[in-house]
């Protein structure tokens, strides 16, 4: 560790992430629940990918964006969870100067990225039920490129300055911070410098991505119902609503456990340190877990996809244990 007076290079190399200050005996048991949900998020989201990619008839826009969706999710658990289990299991609390940030980068630009696309599945579903006879022009493989092109680029350029802002505060030796995750504000409190530039910036880039897309997807379920109200036939209106249930149900689980980590960190006086540590850690994990599940029960495609999957990789269980990987020996008679 360099001197404190050296201003030019950071003080600090690593960090140590600190989980559950007050409870620490927690961790071994809160690390069986969590390391299942993250099975769980992996398995689900890559079953969901390779159903998507062998299925020819998944092969649409709808199915493109929701593979999106699951690669988000997948880099998302990855960046986070694996170090929290090795922090429970291991007690390894250090973490580098540059993967931390490297971290922080990747939960303030993915959380964006997935409302983002919630906002694009949304518009996907206002063109299929109010404009259906415009809905193969307008939705198109090439609109599902150039929006997952804006989905990354957009978000990945705007919340760059969070972690490059808290990398180049001055860190004077304290290096410990009371969480498991590389949160900008907890790492921040760190420094010895002002970071209310770093606090500002966070809170606009954040409020200014997330409520631009959380409004154009409240328009586009209002314009969604206002059409459907307007069905005459029979069971019209109740297939066309059937069809964005799913996305309505993981936007609102999304913005639910987003409103209430929200809620807990402003009220973070009234509310356990601890409590605050395990909302962060479950959100990152909870929504990656159930955003597969919820499309592979409501979705019949996505259903009849998977069960293909399965009866095709049985088949080829029966076919490989149809043949003795041993030579038949025939005895020699007496």
């Amino acid at each position: 560790m360099a001197s404190s007076n050296n201003y030019s290079t950071a003080p600090v190399s690593e960090f140590l992430l600190i989980c559950f200050p007050n409870y620490q005996t927690w961790q071994h048991w809160l690390s069986l629940p969590l390391s299942l949900l993250f099975l769980l998020a992996m398995g689900a989201n890559a079953t969901l990918l390779i159903t998507i990619w062998l299925e020819a008839s998944l092969h649409e826009p709808m199915y493109y964006l929701l593979s999106l969706l699951s690669l988000l999710d997948i880099v998302l658990c990855l960046t986070v969870i694996p170090k929290v289990l090795a922090i429970f299991w291991f007690d390894l609390r250090s973490i580098s100067f540059s993967t931390c940030f490297f971290q922080m980068f990747i939960m303030n630009s993915f959380l964006p990225m997935e409302s983002c696309t919630f906002m694009v599945m949304a518009y996907d579903r206002y063109v299929a039920i109010c404009h259906p006879l415009r809905y193969p022009s307008i939705i198109t493989n090439q609109f599902v490129a150039r929006a997952s092109v804006f989905i990354v680029t957009r978000n990945a350029l705007l919340t760059a300055p969070i972690p490059i802002l808290t990398a180049r505060l001055r860190y004077c030796g304290k290096n410990v911070t009371e969480n498991c995750i590389c949160a900008n504000l907890s790492v921040s409190r760190l420094s010895c410098d002002n970071f209310t530039l770093n606090r500002i910036y966070q809170l606009v880039a954040g409020w200014t991505l997330l409520g631009s897309d959380f409004i154009l997807i409240f328009l586009s379920y209002t314009f969604i119902l206002r059409a459907v109200l307007r069905f005459k036939a029979e069971g019209a209106a109740v297939k066309a609503l059937s069809t964005c249930v799913s996305h309505f149900i993981l936007i609102l689980f999304f913005s639910t456990i987003l409103l209430v980590v929200v809620l807990t960190n402003v009220s973070r006086k009234r509310v356990p340190m601890d409590i605050l540590i395990l909302l962060n850690v479950l959100h990152h994990l909870i929504p990656p877990a159930l955003n597969p599940i919820v499309y592979g029960v409501r979705t019949k495609e996505i259903k009849q996809g998977i069960q293909k999957l399965l009866q095709r990789g049985v088949r080829t269980c029966k076919i490989s244990n149809s043949f003795s990987p041993f030579p038949s020996v025939i005895l020699p008679t007496q």
